[in-house]
């Protein structure tokens, strides 16, 4: 086989790929991490984490992600801060071509891209985004201090960063579009029993409106056909994820209807030495630790290919 730069080359720094690169260097593979910003991926912007095993009184998600990293540093992982524009992955060689213009060469790769808060795609939101439009509560949940607020979403993440608003604002609506929200049971229970929070259900955000200092005030329509509004100095918008895609091969990879990578249970992609592991696979449930399991289990079945093609 044409020699290539590396054996193994490791595609976003979220726990997918750290676990990925811990297992990559602990194995003594060549292997590259790429990642465009800060390693951590959305776990940076996590208050709290409180059901990751073996950390029994809960540990931010700043430190988490630095252990993961730090872990990786250890067995001496190769890193690289880089924008990624494009990937040739069809051929035995891939090819993962940089910003910079430089190209580099490996024998497998591991997608750990990661996935975006959705939009509600509304008149207002890009107008005021930054300006009382957020999509992450960790990150600006401190200036809406005894102020009221919106939040956008009736799952897990929604719920959750409602109740770290709660610490900061003196009143959180959650706005859901149905009549019940999808969160867990004890999530929701704890909602529930906050009296800071309020909830206005079978309703959307038609438009976010607002002046000069930022959002005001919210546009809503609820399913009887009937509006009103709603006065806010700020909405927080959490209604799922958006695969981070864009630098993959267009019609060479499998992907669902969403645009997310179909991985078998190894993580193997339809194209030979191409895994992909973390939020950017399809599947159901994207947790912290999903990821870094799957980050392990790329890893392996990228080292059986290796050792396959010897």
């Amino acid at each position: 086989m044409q020699k290539t730069d590396y054996q193994l080359i490791i595609i976003g720094g979220g726990p997918a790929g750290l676990t990925a690169g811990l297992y990559a260097a602990r194995a003594r593979l060549k292997a590259l991490l790429i990642e465009k910003g800060a390693a951590g991926g959305q776990v940076l912007t996590t208050d709290w984490v409180d059901n990751y095993p073996g950390f029994i009184e809960g540990i931010s998600g700043f430190d988490l992600v630095g252990k993961f990293a730090a872990h990786a540093d250890r067995f001496d992982l190769e890193t690289r801060n880089g924008e990624i524009v494009s990937l040739d992955l069809a051929d035995p060689v891939k090819t993962v071509h940089l910003e910079s213009g430089e190209s580099l060469t490996t024998q497998s790769v591991i997608l750990c891209t990661g996935a975006s808060p959705g939009k509600l795609g509304i008149p207002g939101e890009q107008e005021f985004s930054g300006r009382g439009v957020s999509y992450c509560a960790t990150c600006d949940a401190p200036f809406y201090r005894n102020q009221e607020i919106a939040v956008v979403g009736g799952g897990n993440t929604a719920i959750e960063e409602a109740l770290h608003l709660t610490k900061f604002a003196d009143k959180v609506t959650i706005i859901h579009r149905r009549d019940e929200l999808r969160a867990t049971r004890i999530i929701q229970e704890k909602a529930f029993a906050n009296d800071r929070i309020n909830f206005v259900l079978d309703t959307t955000v038609q438009e976010i409106q607002g002046g000069t200092k930022g959002v005001e005030q919210l546009l809503l329509k609820h399913t009887d056909g009937s509006s009103s509004t709603l006065e806010v100095s700020g909405i927080f918008i959490l209604i799922g994820v958006v695969p981070n895609n864009s630098i993959l091969p267009k019609g060479e990879l499998e992907l669902d209807e969403w645009g997310f990578i179909r991985t078998d249970t190894e993580m193997a992609t339809n194209l030979p030495g191409v895994f992909a592991a973390g939020d950017i696979r399809s599947k159901n449930a994207r947790q912290i630790i999903n990821a870094a399991g799957e980050g392990a289990t790329a890893e392996l079945s990228a080292e059986q290919f290796l050792s396959n093609l010897k």
